[in-house]
């Protein structure tokens, strides 16, 4: 089966398909170990709409980010650690409310995550988030914190984060029809 476009495709032990356009405009399949190639085929068709539509999105983002001027490091220095300091005080404070520990936190620029929570507790967030509105910034942090509880994306991980943020949803779909614009801020 041709596709209008190319991917690349991981194999892990996950248990499920999954499609992500990478901010260059790249399509990666992540793909259990045994996934036939034919039913990656007719995923990728099934999903052919949503894809185009990303990578359309990809594609303006960098042209948007080609024709803007560079952020200085000055600049970028000063919403890191605005972005620290905010993000320090709301984990604490959330980790209070849904009883869990945490160990450091990263302030990053990540293209493609908006937060992660690994194994050992530490917490990343991308500095970009202070553009966003607050109850999305509460929303990360009470999802990566919500992990120290439930590693995965379960019903189970949903209810921990519904126990701190009963309206969680709201935020969770702003991040994601809106999360792309907070790239062409700055």
């Amino acid at each position: 089966m041709k596709h209008p476009f190319s991917y690349d495709i991981i194999y892990s032990s996950r248990k499920t398909l999954a499609i992500q356009i990478t901010s260059d405009g790249k399509v990666r399949v992540r793909a259990p170990k045994r996934c036939p190639k034919s039913m990656i085929d007719s995923f990728l068709y099934e999903k052919q709409n949503w894809i185009l539509k990303h990578l359309k999105q990809a594609e303006v983002r960098r042209e948007q980010a080609a024709a803007k001027p560079e952020l200085s490091a000055r600049d970028r220095k000063r919403y890191i650690e605005l972005a620290r300091d905010i993000f320090t005080r709301k984990t604490s404070y959330y980790a209070q409310i849904l009883g869990v520990s945490y160990g450091r936190i990263s302030i990053r620029e990540q293209k493609t995550r908006w937060g992660s929570c690994s194994s050992e507790g530490n917490l990343n967030y991308n500095w970009r988030l202070i553009f966003a509105p607050e109850d999305v910034l509460d929303y990360v942090v009470v999802h990566e914190l919500a992990h120290r509880k439930e590693m995965n994306h379960s019903k189970a991980f949903y209810a921990v984060v519904a126990s701190a943020l009963p309206d969680y949803k709201k935020p969770q779909d702003w991040l994601r029809k809106n999360g792309s614009t907070l790239w062409t801020i700055v």
